[in-house]
């Protein structure tokens, strides 16, 4: 995902503006598109897409490029659902911007004044970040987007509370750094003042007044389509592969939206009419002016040599924000599991263009973006296509000689873990992220996290390289990814696996607790009984119920056993302490063995 994260990153700031003097044909402005288009789907291996323009309050072009089902070459038309994306952010941000028309949030007011749960890493933050910083991502923590990728997404309240444990990277409003997460944010304070849920908000207050009768918020309607999209990556330079649905769930209010180009297109009029559509004011006026205007600068945008037309790279509300040849562009894109979006209006010029495209991590949204807009402003003809291949390439280039010299660094494959692979089983928790179960498969050590299986590939002693488990079922073992390296206790025990989630921040640790196993009372019935700890204390083993087995030492709370091995327990509420009971010859139980992080003791037990 991080390389896919790396290279979004040069597409969406398609930019380069070396030009030819070749202007757009003169009376029809689309002439000649659609073979351009089919060139882009050609040229970039994509499934299909489909592009809308709006031109003040009109939509003037709504047409499906390739195919919503690769396999059986069923094409995309104006209506075909597809995932949006992070381009929902502009309308969850919007319903922030109508409470705040009505009185009823304050921009500029801490969050925690109408989430009282709500807590950050540190107090300054908890006592400080306001909803303008959330809606411009200036809160100083950067996106730690695998706590709700891969670790699953659960309740909203227990997504909350992982926050608590997300460590920033920059003092507040110092930096502009995306995050999903406060976008999240936004839609619980939402929900909280409004008393409904954030899809209902966004049904009534949006959708319904400028006439998104198709779109969703969810996977479960969007499944109900006879029109939707299936989602596709390329392998291997070439091969049209579909990926799986990805469920947003609880972060929906940071990308969960489906639509089609025919009803992001009324969206877009309705922020070229400045927040109007047919007349009737459906975001306030006040919001659209600040939301498209610059809030956080993004990174340095003076211009260059090679590129004099580029001004800045700044972000609003839900919206970044750049200089086109001249020309104020807004615009964001949206990427998930198989689909990638573009949805930009030049305010000054009363045009907007929407893309969407279900290819994952894709230029194409991007490419036909800039082909529309060159045409529809009237600017000199530029081969984006060509351009974006020359960036894309060089990008990968450079980062497979990183990736490859980082790994040739590190990699020692004549050394071996420090124990046999069992002692790695158990599952790792970070709270600000979720639990990851490691387990033995063959003579591979495996991992489950979240939807997802890793083949933890070893690299050198106690490290690991997780090579994710494909959609056909094998294993690219030509990845690198960033390996995790598990940690051992002083008694030598593996209490915890470190994995570098987030490249400014040091690897977070996943402490590690030993899976439950399922027993039956018989089975658990043979261990209860007393066991002499030396003369000097009476350790018993009893039950309570039908499942559950309890040790007890006299001026000592009771505590409860787990089993997690044969005739092995673990101490639920005391890490590092275990209980192992021996049996002789005849497979009777005759000792107790109490491991501790401060020794061993042995119990013999009472006949």
């Amino acid at each position: 995902m991080r390389k896919i994260i790396t290279l979004l990153l040069c597409i969406a700031s398609v930019t380069g503006f070396a030009q030819k003097k070749k202007s757009a044909v003169a009376g029809n402005q689309f002439a000649g598109l659609d073979t351009a288009f089919e060139r882009v789907l050609k040229e970039w291996h994509a499934a299909g897409f489909a592009v809308a323009v709006v031109k003040k309050d009109s939509v003037i072009y709504a047409k499906g490029f390739g195919y919503k089902d690769y396999e059986n070459k069923v094409p995309v038309t104006e209506n075909t659902l597809f995932a949006i994306g992070s381009c929902t952010k502009a309308f969850t941000a919007s319903l922030v911007g109508l409470l705040n028309k009505d009185g009823k949030v304050d921009l500029d007011k801490p969050v925690h004044d109408y989430m009282p749960d709500l807590k950050f890493y540190n107090d300054d933050l908890t006592q400080h970040v306001t909803l303008r910083d959330m809606m411009s991502h200036r809160t100083g923590l950067p996106r730690h987007d695998y706590s709700w990728y891969y670790f699953g997404i659960g309740s909203a309240d227990s997504m909350v509370k992982r926050i608590a444990y997300m460590e920033p990277t920059a003092p507040l409003r110092q930096k502009w750094q995306y995050n999903n997460f406060m976008f999240f944010l936004q839609g619980q304070v939402v929900e909280k003042i409004s008393g409904s849920s954030w899809e209902d908000n966004i049904k009534a207050k949006l959708f319904k007044p400028i006439g998104m009768n198709t779109a969703t918020l969810n996977l479960k309607d969007w499944m109900k389509s006879s029109d939707k999209a299936y989602g596709y990556t390329v392998k291997k330079d070439s091969i049209v592969s579909r990926l799986d649905y990805f469920d947003i769930g609880t972060m929906a209010p940071a990308g969960s939206i489906n639509s089609s180009v025919r009803d992001m297109g009324q969206w877009l009029i309705t922020w070229v009419n400045g927040g109007k559509y047919k007349g009737k004011e459906i975001i306030p006026a006040a919001y659209v002016t600040e939301a498209m205007s610059s809030q956080m600068v993004i990174q340095g945008g003076v211009p260059s040599k090679e590129k004099p037309d580029i001004f800045f790279a700044n972000y609003g509300f839900g919206w970044m924000l750049a200089s086109y040849k001249g020309h104020y562009r807004v615009e964001h894109g949206g990427n998930i599991d198989g689909f990638s979006a573009s949805t930009c209006f030049f305010p000054s010029d009363s045009i907007g263009i929407v893309v969407l495209s279900n290819q994952d991590g894709s230029a194409v949204p991007a490419i036909v973006r800039n082909l529309v807009a060159d045409r529809m402003l009237g600017l000199p003809y530029f081969d984006w296509e060509t351009d974006q291949h020359f960036a894309v390439d060089k990008a990968r280039i450079a980062e497979k000689a990183a990736e490859k010299s980082k790994v040739d660094s590190v990699a020692k494959p004549v050394t071996h873990p420090s124990h046999e692979l069992k002692a790695y089983e158990g599952l790792y928790s970070n709270p600000g992220y979720g639990t990851l179960e490691v387990y033995v498969n063959g003579d591979s050590l495996m991992a489950n996290v979240g939807k997802f299986n890793w083949w933890l590939k070893h690299n050198n002693y106690d490290v690991f390289n997780p090579i994710q488990r494909d959609r056909d079922g094998s294993f690219d073992t030509t990845q690198n990814n960033d390996p995790l390296q598990f940690q051992l206790s002083t008694s030598g025990d593996v209490e915890g696996v470190s994995i570098s989630f987030e490249p400014a921040l040091k690897p977070m640790l996943f402490s590690k607790t030993l899976k439950a196993k399922e027993m039956t009372k018989e089975e658990l019935q043979q261990y209860v009984g007393e066991y002499d700890l030396s003369g000097q204390a009476i350790i018993k083993i009893f039950m309570k119920g039908e499942k559950t087995l309890f040790l007890f030492i006299q001026g000592q709370p009771e505590f409860e056993l787990m089993p997690v091995d044969k005739d092995q327990f673990s101490i639920k509420t005391l890490k590092g302490f275990t209980v192992q009971f021996n049996r002789d010859a005849e497979g009777n139980i005759t000792e107790l063995l109490s491991k501790q992080p401060n020794g061993t003791f042995k119990a013999t037990r009472k006949k």
